[in-house]
């Protein structure tokens, strides 16, 4: 239920670049070699290397381990096995949709020039001949891993860049244009469910005299605190966003109109129940609210910006009727 704004991380939508739960493993290399001494040897030599390996004896089998979302970034394929050959395993892979790239390492007695081009051609990123020299193995492996390393920094970076991108630099939360995206992205789950969805729009009150009594540092520290409080009072599945200076939206899926008044009112008492520790001592802080919702299995196919604009006049509703009080949107 307690939620803080450093675990609102992921950007919405499909920005999340590798799967919960399925990081592959960059120091693990598939082995995929018909021939038993081989296999035994390559995989000796990348254990005494430190890395971990997977061995299988057929195409078949190697390509099963290839679809896996948790598959190893590296893999030494023989070109000539049962069931598959290397090749066609090379074409199966570059042919899947994927985010991270698998580095491929083509093991082949073949010298043949026109041979070697075709296994590059079909995805391979390089070649070793049998029989190979293990000084050389390792070189290539190495080259192979660097290029996993920095695809996964480049992964990291951006992954980073999409975070800041959707987050709002002082409170954490969402951003206007993420919290908005997510707004509608629910929405659009909800035409085809027929769930209830909520919307609450918050305001803090009086919040230019704050900033102007106590100055913007102080100003500042009060709208963390909010984010704290807000974020801490919601359910895991519903979104808190800054939707701009002093004003929070927050969506909440699955959440008819009798829940939503009930969890708006706990969200304004949690605000104005306890006044604020700052730098210039204890500030009371009130909340004034504005509701707007669809009901379960209602027909209206109401948009973000209806919504948005319901709760807005309910918000201000709110406060010509005197401030720290939820109102909401008449529909």
């Amino acid at each position: 239920m307690n939620k803080t704004p450093a675990e609102l991380t992921t950007p919405p939508g499909d920005s999340k670049t590798i799967p919960d739960g399925k990081l592959p493993a960059q120091n693990t290399v598939l082995i995929a070699e018909d021939d038993p001494l081989s296999r035994r040897l390559l995989e000796r030599c990348l254990q005494q290397w430190d890395y971990h390996v997977t061995a299988v004896e057929n195409g078949v089998d190697a390509w099963e381990v290839m679809q896996r979302e948790d598959a190893p970034q590296l893999a030494i394929l023989d070109w000539m096995m049962p069931g598959m050959e290397g090749i066609e395993l090379c074409r199966r892979i570059r042919s899947r949709d994927q985010t991270l790239y698998r580095y491929v390492l083509l093991l082949t007695a073949k010298d043949n020039k026109q041979d070697l081009v075709a296994g590059l051609e079909a995805g391979a990123d390089d070649y070793l001949t049998k029989p190979f020299d293990v000084n050389e193995l390792r070189a290539r492996v190495r080259a192979g891993k660097r290029i996993v390393d920095l695809q996964e920094a480049l992964i990291l970076a951006q992954d980073e860049l999409r975070s800041v991108a959707a987050h709002d630099s002082l409170t954490g939360l969402w951003n206007r244009g993420a919290i908005l995206d997510l707004m509608r992205r629910e929405i659009s789950r909800r035409q085809r469910t027929g769930d209830a969805l909520g919307v609450v729009m918050a305001d803090i009150d009086h919040f230019k005299k704050i900033n102007d009594t106590h100055g913007h540092l102080v100003g500042d520290a009060v709208l963390r605190e909010v984010t704290q409080r807000l974020a801490g009072h919601v359910r895991p599945y519903d979104s808190v966003g800054r939707y701009g200076g002093e004003e929070f939206l927050i969506v909440l899926p699955a959440c008819n109109p009798s829940d939503l008044v009930a969890g708006a009112e706990r969200l304004r008492r949690c605000i104005a129940d306890q006044a604020i520790e700052t730098s210039t001592g204890p500030i009371p802080v009130t909340l004034s609210c504005g509701l707007a919702s669809l009901r379960q299995g209602e027909k209206e196919a109401a948009d973000c910006e209806t919504l948005l604009r319901r709760a807005d006049e309910a918000l201000y509703a709110a406060k010509d009727r005197g401030r720290n009080r939820v109102e909401s949107a008449a529909v």
